[in-house]
């Protein structure tokens, strides 16, 4: 038991009050479930802004009934706020945070974080960003409408966009998101490098927590630049510099390659732990050691590297000097080769296995199938020959949803289905579970594949009524929107048997008992829901955590803390 924990008081008996149980917890897993369920909050309501907006391009014109038409300013900042809390507040909280203090302690076999009044601080400070980013949309002159990427002039001063208190909201919660993951990085690394189990050596970590590490220690590396840009922008928006204006001496592109520079890194950030989560389940319902293991874990480090190489693929129609955008074409291509070798392990892994294709699994294998429909559409976005054509147009969003779908929405569903029984004590519904997950990978592709095409044929993103462009306004091109927009709100719709499912199941669900997966990690041998202080006695661990299927044992897994 670490020093820290022996100071908040964590002993097994759990004689804690209501509030310091559930509102001030410093228990990580209790804090794990106020980042799941306020990023699942959070995925509603950019869930429904996408709704909104995509009413607009399907039915064009405010003077429409019954479809929530916006006006182009309140268009603009649905767009806005859509991208940056399904990126900031769904993706980051649930796959890092959530998935992070949940799953660290547990597989590593310690009883805490080492440092829970900073995890505590943590999330206090994350729900502050988020309560401010919904301020933000409430504001007089409406929610900042500047894109996710809010690229200056147009968020650098008052006279340039149409929300002079929605901006620096904006950007005030952001950096709030900001300082709470730098905590939570620094909780993360800090406790598996410290507070591991007797025998817990490094090739013995699971994946999944190694990329959370690595993902964490990306963060912190990455964010510090833009953490400096956002000052300097917030500066030109209350105070009147000009950093960002041309016109008094500054230059809009530098917030650009400091933007780029995290933003590149921060799609492994999260891409990293969907990775974790796949490679998880795949290896337990095929009952197969995970393959590769090492080799992982080298390629997960190479892409980390490459990361923070490939930023100026964003601005090929930036003026770059073309000898610079040659360079950063072939780091992008580069860095497609570590992700396409973790991918073809991961099918390594299902060959010969003895597949057991349930709602986790099903996750799992629709991650695989997205994500490489997204790489493979990358590889036009990172050469500047066709980038020049297709930059910002409805490929670009196209492909961008089939690389970020996979990784917050199909990563998410896998890891809630897969440790649902481990948080809860129960498991859900499989046959509402396969109905959730056929329903929404359809209803995805239906979405996105017709966006592909409108990308094709010049459809320029941030537009919010094509009529007054007679090149995209025929009926053909119409049709697709309408597609994509029906097929969203199928999607939607599909999410009923999923929020059914994971709240009728917390009381109603078949009791899962400890291990109901049998899998070899070490959070499957506490109870579930695991008791305060997680483990009786702290575990040893003797082996790697996949050793499925060995021969001469009659079981055919192997925990990694049972003796040999």
């Amino acid at each position: 038991m670490t020093d820290s924990t022996q100071d908040e008081g964590h002993a097994h008996e759990d004689n804690r009050s209501f509030l310091s149980k559930y509102i001030f917890s410093t228990d990580h897993k209790m804090i794990a479930m106020q980042y799941i369920f306020t990023g699942m909050i959070m995925a509603l309501l950019g869930g429904y802004m996408a709704y909104v907006f995509r009413m607009q391009l399907a039915h064009p014109g405010e003077s429409v009934p019954g479809y929530g038409i916006v006006s182009a300013v309140n268009y603009n900042a649905l767009v806005t706020n859509h991208g940056t809390i399904m990126i900031f507040w769904v993706a980051m909280p649930i796959l890092i945070a959530g998935l992070g203090n949940f799953l660290i302690p547990l597989m590593i076999g310690c009883d805490d974080m080492v440092f829970p009044r900073l995890n505590r601080l943590s999330y206090q400070i994350f729900l502050l960003s988020a309560i401010v980013i919904l301020v933000s949309l409430a504001v007089p002159g409406g929610g900042f409408g500047g894109a996710w990427t809010s690229y200056p002039p147009l968020s650098a001063k008052a006279e340039y966009n149409l929300t002079p208190l929605g901006a620096p909201l904006w950007l005030i919660a952001v950096a709030l998101e900001f300082v709470a993951f730098l905590m939570g990085g620094i909780n993360f690394v800090t406790t598996v490098m410290n507070s591991r189990a007797p025998g817990m050596n490094m090739w013995r970590i699971p994946i999944v927590i190694w990329m959370i590490v690595i993902a964490s220690i990306l963060f912190m590396l990455s964010v510090g630049p833009l953490i400096a840009g956002a000052v300097m922008l917030l500066f030109d928006q209350l105070i009147g510099t000009s950093f960002y204006d041309p016109a008094e001496g500054g230059d809009p592109l530098l917030w650009q390659h400091l933007f780029w520079f995290f933003g590149h890194p921060e799609v492994y950030v999260v891409l990293l732990p969907a990775m974790g989560v796949v490679a998880e389940i795949i290896s337990v319902f095929a009952r197969k050691k995970l393959f590769a293991y090492k080799i992982i874990l080298y390629t997960t480090f190479a892409t980390g590297v490459l990361s923070f190489l490939v930023w100026a693929h964003h601005q090929f129609v930036a003026g770059i000097d073309p000898r610079m955008a040659f360079l950063f074409t072939i780091t992008t291509l580069l860095i497609s080769v570590p992700i396409a070798e973790m991918l073809f392990v991961y099918i390594a892994t299902l060959y010969g296995g003895s597949i057991k294709l349930t709602t986790p699994m099903l996750w799992a294998l629709g991650f695989i199938g997205t994500f490489l429909l997204g790489g493979v559409t990358g590889i036009h976005l990172g050469s500047a020959g066709t980038d020049i054509y297709l930059h910002d147009t409805y490929f670009v969003l196209a492909h961008f949803h089939y690389t970020f779908f996979p990784i917050a929405i199909i990563g998410f569903f896998a890891a809630i289905y897969y440790w649902y029984p481990k948080m809860f004590g129960r498991m859900m519904n499989e046959t509402l579970g396969k109905i959730h997950f056929w329903g929404t990978v359809i209803s995805f592709n239906c979405i996105f594949i017709p966006l592909f095409l409108l990308g094709v044929a010049g459809q320029h993103r941030r537009i919010y009524d094509y009529s007054n462009f007679p090149e995209l306004a025929g009926q053909d091109m119409q049709d697709l929107r309408i597609l994509a927009t029906r097929a969203m709100i199928g999607m939607l719709i599909f999410q009923i048997p999923f929020l059914y499912n994971f709240i009728v199941s917390m009381w109603k669900g078949k009791v899962a008992g400890d291990n109901p997966w049998q899998a070899n990690t070490l959070e499957w041998t506490v109870p579930s829901p695991p008791p305060h202080g997680n483990f009786k006695e702290m575990p040893t661990v003797y082996r790697a955590p996949y050793e499925f299927s060995v021969p001469d044992r009659e079981s055919d897994f192997w925990p990694q803390d049972e003796p040999d």
